[in-house]
Formats: structure tokens, sequence, C-alpha cells
């Protein structure tokens, strides 16, 4: 069994294995997507891409045009807390930890990443309510645009009907007109032959 000493003084090195999924369409951009992402995992300082492969993209059960694929990657990190933030950086679907079998963890070490965990909890809290707050906005202005619409809408029917009772109006008063005018018409005798 090999013990390391992980308390961010680079004294033991840790060897993982990531898998990182991706799902979506078409499938050259699945691939293409995962090599990016390896890139920028490659510049990580501290972090040492040992293998990497990509797996071919494959149809989704019941779907027409969605792919899955994913990326089998291992690394070497120089301490634990660099697993931490690669683990919120690229949420990977599964880490499993190669060597060492056993850790030692000091507490500045357990610290820094339990630091890290709520750093980036709270920079997800942060986006969360604001997303909640632009949410309540919308829904108010939907809300206001509706009470205008249908206050327009009911102005409109209004009108609607007063123009369709004064056409009405209108129309009997012509009839009347037309009835008044033919019974004071006077006949057209017959001309005797």
């Amino acid at each position: 069994m090999s013990s390391h000493d992980l308390s961010g003084t680079g004294e033991g090195k840790v060897n993982a294995i990531l898998i990182l999924d991706i799902v979506g369409r078409p499938p050259e951009h699945l691939v293409k997507t995962l090599e990016n992402i390896l890139g920028e995992m490659e510049k990580e300082k501290g972090v040492a891409v040992v293998s990497k492969q990509i797996k071919e993209p494959a149809l989704i059960k019941d779907q027409k045009d969605f792919y899955t694929t994913f990326a089998e990657i291992e690394v070497e990190i120089e301490d634990i807390l660099k697993l931490a933030i690669l683990m919120f950086k690229y949420m990977p679907a599964h880490i499993e930890i190669l060597s060492p079998e056993i850790l030692t963890l000091s507490n500045n070490g357990f610290s820094d990443i339990l630091n890290e965990l709520v750093r980036r909890l709270h920079g997800y809290d942060e986006i969360a309510r604001i997303m909640q707050i632009k949410n309540q906005n919308l829904i108010g202005r939907i809300k206001e645009l509706e009470s205008m619409l249908g206050s327009k809408e009911g102005k409109r029917k209004e009108h609607s009907v007063k123009d369709s009772g004064q056409k009405i109006k209108k129309s009997k008063e012509g009839n009347k007109k037309k009835n008044a005018k033919k019974k004071t018409k006077t006949p057209k005798k017959k001309a005797k032959k």
C-alpha cells in the first residue's frame, strides 16, 4: 500500500481517471467539444494528462438525432485540492483515484478543499439568486403587458359593441326613413287604354 501526504506541499501526486460525458448533436460537434475540453485541461497548472481517449459518439436509444459520447482521461495531479478544482470546473461524470491507495491530508489541506467547495457553492447560489430575480421581473413584466393588452382588448370590444350598436341604430333609422318615403309616395295611376 502506498500512502502520500497531500497537504498541498507537493510531496505526493495523485493519479486519477476522470470520465467526461456529453450529449448533443451533431456527433462531430461532440468529439470537437471534448477535444477542446481536454486541451483546456492540459493547460491547467499542476495537472498532467497522462492519457486520453474519446469514444465514438453513439445514438441515444429512442432518439432520432441525439448522440452521446465520453472521454476517459488519466491525470497526474500535484495535490488533492487540484482534483477538487478539476471536479468543479469540468464536472466529470465519474472520478476514480488510482494512486495513492491511502491519502493523508492535513487540516490545512482539507480546509483548502472545503473552502474551494464553499466558494464554488456561493458562486452557484449567486447565479441562482440572480436568475430568480430576473425570472420574477419577467413574470411581473408579462403580467403588466397582459393587463395592458387586456384593458386595450376590453376597450376595443367596448368600442366595437358601441360601433355595432350605432350601426344597428343608424340602419334602423335608415329603414324607417325608407319606409316612410314609400308610404308618402303616391301610387301612379294606371294609364287607360
